[in-house]
């Protein structure tokens, strides 16, 4: 059965667009994006136009234009990233808060041997966050 089935099924009964866009978030992009924070960064360029595929197909059937997968990836990265750093009780917090840089607001990027560990989360958030205008701005007193 198509991943969007309902979705289209929905549409042919004639549900306003607000309504099946409530439906897309909630059921399929919910399917879509829940570990897409953990394997966002190291996923194959041919599994992400798929899933791009897949987005713009919803987007046609809804009627709207959706923001592509890399975009919804990257958002739920740096949130997720800032969270840690908003939080003192994380475990994470400490780590990134000893990769600040002492001259700016930017991140110090881990050391990573191997490949494959420079496209998990923590150095592929730290790249965005400094890519980020958030990088730019004051830092808070500790």
């Amino acid at each position: 059965m198509s991943r969007l089935y309902f979705l289209r099924k929905l549409r042919s009964f004639n549900v306003c667009s607000k309504r099946l866009e409530i439906f897309y978030q909630s059921v399929v992009a919910s399917a879509l994006f829940f570990a897409a924070v953990c394997w966002g960064g190291s996923i194959r360029a041919g599994d992400t136009s798929r899933i791009n595929k897949l987005i713009r197909n919803a987007g046609s059937v809804i009627g709207i234009k959706l923001d592509p997968f890399e975009a919804v990836v990257e958002r739920k990265t740096l949130n997720r990233l800032l969270s840690f750093m908003d939080n003192p009780t994380h475990p994470l917090h400490l780590q990134l808060d000893s990769q600040r840089s002492f001259f700016s607001n930017r991140l110090l990027q881990l050391r990573c041997h191997k490949y494959r560990y420079r496209k998990t989360f923590l150095p592929t958030a730290i790249t965005l966050y400094n890519k980020s205008p958030l990088a730019g701005r004051e830092r808070s007193a500790p």
